[in-house]
């Protein structure tokens, strides 16, 4: 399916704003972005998209299911493609990374534990805080 063609599947319309932003998550190396860190991409490549556009595109992406959000503790909403599978997340303090990761028996306890309580779990998010491999490296050899 194209770009346009997936626009269209969810309702919206094909305009160069919402092409050109999908395409920065597509065919980007940072998977998990912010606002800001769209715009930085599209600065760089000389769009004259401006950042109240990201916002609003951001947002229309969101409602449409091509991006899911997270609210880690940085307090920024960082987007990623919505490629339909589940995953949790590692989040560095230091430098604001943030990891996927799938651990099948975290997500069979996590179904264990709500099945005790009563409850039936419909979705969920789960957020590591720490420090990643580099930040860690970097604090040791400081120390």
């Amino acid at each position: 399916m194209t770009n346009i063609d997936e626009l269209k599947s969810t309702g919206l319309k094909a305009t160069l704003p919402r092409l050109k932003i999908l395409e920065v998550f597509q065919k980007g190396t940072q998977r998990h972005m912010t606002a800001e860190d769209v715009f930085r991409v599209l600065l760089d490549e000389r769009s004259d998209i401006g950042l109240a556009t990201v916002y609003r595109v951001l947002t229309q992406f969101e409602q449409a299911g091509i991006l899911l959000r997270s609210n880690f503790e940085s307090g920024k909403a960082i987007y990623e493609l919505n490629e339909g599978q589940h995953h949790d997340h590692f989040v560095c303090t230091s430098c604001g990374k943030v990891e996927e990761f799938y651990d099948p028996e975290i997500e069979k306890r996590q179904q264990a534990v709500a099945k005790a309580k009563g409850w039936v779990v419909e979705d969920h998010s789960m957020a590591l805080y720490g420090q990643c491999a580099n930040c860690a490296k970097a604090r040791a050899q400081k120390a």
